[in-house]
């Protein structure tokens, strides 16, 4: 483990370099294995990103329990990459003259027998975990809905073709043959239905191929994969009051808890606070509206920027909205929207006396990460000298099967 996380810290001072020469090894001597990347150069950026965030979430993992039942739930999550047995080897023989290449006279003996032996680890329960799913690599799922909510907002109803475990709160990895090769997550934005259609709530991002073909472009008719259903947004039912807070998009998940809290009516008062850039996006207010008509447990706080203002005021609205209210140590409270957002109010919530413990948000990948607050692509230099938190996919909180 020293020894891994030593070498480590040398290739990440050069992690550009390492990058560029692992993907060009890999598809100079693996050319077959280019078609299951992105075609664009703009979603090959990302790799960088989802490279370096799984090597940095397994070295600094070395010796935690946690890492193998990890590696199992990555490895079946991967099959949806159509990911088999000779495209670990290939990886693993490109990451290792990656490796080399950028640690350069660091690069013991010592130091290639120890990455070899653990990259054949990682491989190993990766492979295992793969083999031993007893579910399908994607679940193919038909648009049958689509509304649109100003230019930027799509809210779809899918109807996949064979049953689709999830839970109230969880999101999904979403792919179409729009952007091939493409994945993204989105948030299932309801309970589980008898029918067994889900609703995904998309923003489009600037720039993002894959959200701006699934709000502008995708039709009733269109095939979309869905990969398994992860996140651990889901309810504790402790017995304790409950805060739902929502921006943006982040309202699906919320929206899908908020359906279980009616299916099961909690025994303690509710309070949900929908955050929007505008009363413009609000989209949902009236099934929210009935909601509170509905139930005496619910109360409802709508928070926008006063007429004229920069969006950015809703945020300071939420800090006075929350800080009028009393209990917050009591509360579980759970969080969604965009990652800046959740991570201010997190802040804001231990502030107010919340205990860590009981304030619950997914670290679900960011949609727009690799660009900037003007939407121009970041180049690496920036990227790498002010890298955004990383975001990354947590196969491990899996539903579980019917």
């Amino acid at each position: 483990m020293r020894i891994l996380k030593s070498s480590f810290a040398v290739v990440e001072r050069r992690a550009e370099h390492a990058v560029k020469y692992f993907y060009t090894h890999l598809f100079w001597h693996n050319p077959g294995i280019r078609e299951l990347f992105p075609a664009s150069a703009q979603e090959m950026e990302r790799q960088r990103d989802r490279l370096f965030a799984a090597l940095t979430h397994v070295v600094a993992r070395l010796g935690d329990e946690s890492l193998l039942p990890y590696l199992h739930a990555l490895g079946r999550d991967h099959r949806k990459f159509r990911a088999r047995p000779e495209h670990y080897a290939a990886v693993g023989a490109s990451l290792l003259a990656a490796l080399a290449r950028t640690c350069g006279d660091a690069w013991t003996p010592a130091v290639e027998k120890a990455w070899s032996e653990a990259y054949q680890v990682i491989a190993d329960a990766m492979m295992a975990g793969a083999a031993a799913s007893e579910d399908p690599p994607w679940w193919d799922a038909e648009i049958v809905r689509h509304l649109r909510y100003g230019q930027d907002t799509g809210v779809l109803t899918l109807r996949p073709h064979a049953p689709f475990p999830h839970r109230p709160g969880q999101y999904v990895s979403v792919s179409s043959p729009r952007v091939p090769a493409a994945w993204r997550t989105y948030s299932i934005a309801n309970a589980p239905r008898p029918e067994r259609t889900l609703d995904l709530h998309v923003s489009r991002v600037r720039h993002g191929r894959l959200s701006t073909a699934l709000v502008r472009e995708a039709r009733p008719g269109e095939m979309l994969r869905l990969g398994s259903a992860s996140g651990r947004l889901t309810l504790r039912r402790a017995g304790r009051p409950v805060s739902l807070i929502a921006a943006g998009t982040g309202w699906a998940p919320i929206r899908a808890l908020l359906e279980e809290l009616a299916g099961q009516p909690p025994d303690q008062d509710v309070r949900l606070f929908v955050v929007a850039r505008d009363a413009a996006h609000l989209y949902d207010r009236p099934l929210i509206d009935e909601y509170a008509a509905a139930f005496g447990w619910l109360g409802v706080t709508y928070i926008t920027p006063a007429p004229g203002q920069h969006r950015d005021q809703a945020t300071a609205r939420l800090a006075t909205a929350l800080g009028h209210r009393a209990r917050w140590p009591d509360q579980d409270v759970y969080l969604s929207g965009p990652p800046p957002f959740v991570e201010q109010t997190v802040d804001l919530l231990e502030g107010l006396g919340t205990p860590p413990g009981r304030i619950f948000h997914d670290g679900a990948p960011a949609a727009g990460t690799g660009h900037g607050p003007n939407g121009r692509p970041l180049g690496f230099g920036e990227w790498f000298l002010s890298r955004p938190a990383t975001h990354w996919h947590d196969p491990s909180g899996r539903a579980p099967r019917a």
